[in-house]
C-alpha cells in the first residue's frame, strides 16, 4: 500500500518503516510470466503518477532516474496531483474491460483500489486537517534513501544534488522550508473547520530535529561526498529559521486533543487492512489479552522454579529477565546466533523454504530511532531489484520524546526476548516475507500496491507462533508475551481513537500487565496518537487471518496437509489481503492436491 501523496511528502520513509515497509518486486527473479509482464506493464503509468508528484518515494521504491529530483510542494501541488491520479484511474478502468487474464484482472483492480484510496486520503485530509510538514524529517528521508550500503556509490552522488535543491541553490528551485511555510500560510490563514496538528507531535518533531540534521552531516562524511559543507551550512540555517516559525507560529495553535475526526480514522483502519468491525476485533482482542496472560502465568512459574525467582507472577518473571540484559558490544553477536538457531528449527521441521544466503541486521541509528523508536526492518528497493535484501535494525534508545528525553528500551536487548523478535522481523517473519517475493518473482501490483499493514504484520506474527513450539521455555514465554503485546494494542488503539479508554487506564495497561519500558510506553501511545493511528490493530487482525485459513485448510485436507507446502504457497501471494490470499488458497492450493 502506497499511503496519500501528501503524507509521502510528509515523511514517506518513516511510513515505509513503521509498516516493516512494502517489499520489493520480482524483477530479480529469473523468467517472468507473461501475465505479470502485462501486469507491471500497467502498474508503471501509476508509478509515474507517485514519480511527478513524490520522487523521492518513486527512487526508494526502485523507479529509475529519480535520485536528482525532490518534491515539489508549490501552490496546488494537492490538486495537480488528484488530476493525474484520476487520469489513471480511468486509464486503469478501461484497461480492466479489455483484459481476459483473470490474474492480470485482479492486479488491475487494486490498482485502482489503490489509486482510488490516494484521492479519498488526499481529499479527507484537505477537508479536515490543516497542513503541517515536518520539513527536516522530509529531507533527511531524501537524503538517507540515497546515502546507505545498498546504494552503489555513482547513485549516492546524487545526494548531493538533493541536498542543494532542498536548500534552493540551484537554478529554479525555492528552498524545501520555504515551500513548507507558504503552504501552511495559505492554507491556515483560510477560515474552516480544519483541525491543527496535535501539540505532542509538533513538540516532538522539534526535539528531534537535531538528530536528523547530525545525521545528514554524517552521512555525507560517512560515504565521502565531496562538496557539501556550503549547502549543507544553508539548510541547516534554513532548517533553523523553519523551526522559529513553527514554534512562533504553529505550535501555539495546535490542539491538545490527539484524536482524529472519525471520517479519517476510520479511513486509516481500511487502509491499513484492517478486515473485521472494530468492535469485533476489539473484542477478540480483549479475550486473546486474558487468555494470554493466563497462558504466561503457567510458563511464569516453571521459570521461576527454574530460575530460583522471589516470584512467579509472570510480570515479575517478565521484570527478572530483564534485568540480564545484554551488553551493548555483542548484542549484534547474540542475535546472529539466534537466527542460526530459529534457521535450524525451520529446516529440522520443515516449516518452508529458507534462501542461501545470510541475513542483515544492524544497529539503528540515533536519527532511524527518532523515525521509527522499535525494531524494524529496512526494506530494499522494490523496483528494478538485483538482489538487495532487507535489514533488520535494531534500535537501542528511543530518541527525542515530546519532553526532549531519550530513553533505553530494555525490552528487546535480554536473550529471551531475542527469540520472538528474530522470528518476527527476520526469518521466517519479514525478512523472509522480502525474500521470497525477491527471489522467485511477484507482479508489482502485488508488492507495493497491495501492500497493507494486515498482511505484513499478520504473517511477522504469525512467523512467531510457528516456531514458538521448538524454542526453550524463556523463548516460548516471550513469544507469548510478544501477542500479548499486539492484542492489547488491538483494543487500546482504537479505544483511545474513539474515546473508550483513557490515557492513563492505556498507560497502566502497558507499563504494568505488559511490562513494557517507558521508552516503549512512549513509543507506543506515540503510535496510537499521532504517529500512525489505528495500524496497531493490524497485527493482532492479521494473526486472525491467518491462523484461520490455516485451520481452515487443514479441516480440509486433512492428512494431506503440508505446512510447507502451505507457507511458501502463502508467501508466493505476495502482499495481497487476506481475502485475496483466502481465494487462492480455497481455489489453487487446496485443489492442487485432489
Amino acid at each position: 500500500m502506497i499511503n496519500s501523496l501528501k503524507n509521502q511528502q510528509g515523511s514517506i520513509l518513516a511510513i515505509l518503516l513503521l509498516f516493516c515497509s512494502i517489499f520489493s518486486s520480482g524483477i530479480y527473479a529469473q523468467d517472468t510470466p507473461e501475465w505479470i509482464a502485462e501486469s507491471n506493464g500497467y502498474t508503471e503509468k501509476l508509478l509515474d503518477v507517485i514519480a511527478k508528484h513524490s520522487p523521492e518515494s518513486a527512487a526508494r521504491l526502485g523507479v529509475e532516474g529519480l535520485d536528482h529530483e525532490i518534491t515539489d510542494l508549490s501552490e496546488g501541488f494537492n490538486e495537480r496531483a488528484v488530476l493525474d491520479l484520476n487520469r489513471v484511474k480511468e486509464y486503469l478502468k478501461t484497461s480492466l474491460a479489455q483484459t481476459e487474464n483473470e490474474l492480470v484482472r485482479q492486479d488491475l483492480l487494486i490498482l485502482i483500489e489503490s489509486t482510488e484510496n490516494n484521492i479519498e486520503e488526499i481529499n479527507l485530509e484537505d477537508t479536515n486537517l490543516l497542513p503541517y510538514y515536518n520539513a527536516t524529517s522530509m529531507i533527511y528521508n531524501g537524503i538517507r534513501g540515497l546515502l546507505e550500503d545498498r546504494i552503489p556509490q555513482e547513485r549516492r552522488l546524487d545526494a548531493l544534488v538533493r541536498l542543494k535543491r532542498y536548500a534552493g541553490n540551484e537554478k529554479g528551485y525555492t528552498p524545501l522550508t520555504i515551500l513548507a511555510r507558504e503552504e501552511m500560510e495559505r492554507e491556515w490563514n483560510k477560515n474552516s473547520d480544519r483541525i491543527a496538528p496535535y501539540r505532542d507531535e509538533v513538540e516532538r518533531d522539534l526535539k528531534t530535529s537535531i538528530e536528523y540534521i547530525k545525521e545528514i552531516e554524517g552521512l555525507f562524511k560517512k560515504y565521502e561526498i565531496k562538496g557539501f559543507e556550503k549547502d549543507y551550512k544553508k539548510l541547516v540555517a534554513q532548517l533553523e529559521n523553519y523551526h522559529s516559525y513553527i514554534k512562533e507560529e504553529i505550535l501555539p495553535n495546535t490542539r491538545t486533543d490527539f484524536k482524529l475526526p472519525l471520517a479519517i480514522y476510520s479511513f486509516n483502519l481500511k487502509e491499513y487492512g484492517v478486515d473485521m468491525p472494530i468492535e469485533e476485533l476489539q473484542r477478540r482482542a480483549m479475550v486473546a489479552f486474558k487468555e494470554l496472560q493466563t497462558q504466561l502465568q503457567v510458563l511464569g512459574k516453571l521459570i521461576a522454579a527454574k530460575n530460583n525467582y522471589p516470584s512467579d507472577d509472570y510480570r515479575d518473571v517478565l521484570r527478572a529477565m530483564k534485568k540480564e540484559q545484554l551488553d551493548s558490544a555483542n548484542i549484534l553477536t547474540v542475535y546472529r546466533k539466534q537466527i542460526k538457531e530459529i534457521e535450524g528449527i525451520i529446516k529440522d521441521r520443515q516449516l518452508l523454504t529458507l534462501p542461501d544466503r545470510e541475513m542483515a541486521i544492524r544497529l539503528a541509528s540515533p536519527a532511524e530511532s527518532a523515525a521509527a523508536p522499535a525494531p524494524f526492518m529496512s526494506p530494499p528497493r522494490l523496483i528494478g531489484n538485483t538482489g538487495e535484501y532487507g535489514e533488520f535494525v535494531l534500535p537501542l534508545k528511543a530518541t527525542g520524546g515530546s519532553d526532549g528525553t531519550s530513553l533505553k528500551i530494555d525490552d528487546f536487548t535480554h536473550l529471551a526476548a531475542s527469540w520472538p523478535l528474530t522470528a518476527h522481523e527476520g526469518r521466517p517473519g519479514h525478512e523472509l516475507q522480502f525474500t521470497a517475493m525477491v527471489e522467485r518473482g511477484v507482479s508489482q501490483a502485488r508488492v507495493i500496491f497491495a501492500a497493507n499493514s494486515v498482511n505484513i504484520e499478520g504473517w511477522a506474527l504469525y512467523a512467531e507462533e510457528i516456531i514458538q513450539p521448538f524454542l526453550p521455555i524463556e523463548g516460548q514465554f516471550m513469544t507469548l508475551w510478544s501477542r500479548l503485546v499486539r492484542s492489547g494494542r488491538a483494543f487500546l488503539d482504537p479505544g483511545l481513537n474513539l474515546g473508550t479508554i483513557t490515557q492513563e487506564d492505556a498507560r497502566y495497561i502497558l507499563s504494568q500487565e505488559i511490562g513494557l519500558s517507558e521508552a516503549l510506553v512512549r513509543s507506543e501511545l506515540e503510535r496510537y496518537q499521532f504517529r500512525a493511528p489505528g495500524q496497531a490493530t493490524s497485527y493482532f487482525n492479521g494473526y486472525l487471518r491467518l491462523m484461520e485459513l490455516r485451520a481452515e485448510t487443514e479441516l480440509i485436507l486433512g492428512e494431506k496437509f503440508d505446512q510447507h507446502a502451505f507457507h511458501d504457497f502463502v508467501l508466493g501471494q505476495g502482499l495481497l489481503p487476506p481475502r485475496l490470499i483466502k481465494k487462492a488458497v480455497l481455489e489453487e492450493f487446496i485443489p492442487s492436491y485432489n
